[in-house]
């Protein structure tokens, strides 16, 4: 057998024989982060941690749990960052508001300022007359 096609057996998650859990797995897949290139679901990376983590997908799946509780055993395991959409609570309200409450801070800042100093009369110099 040669290298590539050892590799390729390797890199393959064994699919789930009823077609509707195969489509579920591979949904979840690409709500996942690859904990390694970061920016990529695992259904698109080809490190060997993802494609542990598709197994795992699948083997959640087939032991019945459902979405949601795929989706909190990885972020159990991984933090929320594994998650590509991740779950709406406090800290990502604040992370969302944080840029735009900053903005009109500023903006609330450069208005009381130019309103606390009156505006001086111009008066030209001795050589301007």
């Amino acid at each position: 057998m040669s290298l590539a096609a050892a590799l390729f057996f390797a890199a393959t998650v064994t699919p789930l024989e009823d077609p509707a859990l195969e489509a579920r797995a591979q949904d979840i897949e690409r709500e996942i982060r690859c904990v390694v290139c970061e920016n990529e679901p695992i259904s698109q990376s080809t490190a060997d941690i993802a494609t542990d983590m598709r197994q795992r997908v699948r083997d959640r799946i087939a032991a019945g749990d459902s979405n949601a509780e795929v989706r909190a055993y990885f972020r159990e395991r991984y933090g929320a960052f594994v998650l590509l959409r991740p779950d709406i609570s406090p800290m990502t309200w604040a992370l969302w508001a944080a840029p735009f409450a900053f903005l009109l801070g500023g903006a609330a800042a450069v208005v009381s300022l130019r309103r606390g100093r009156p505006a001086e009369p111009y008066e030209p110099e001795e050589g301007e007359r």
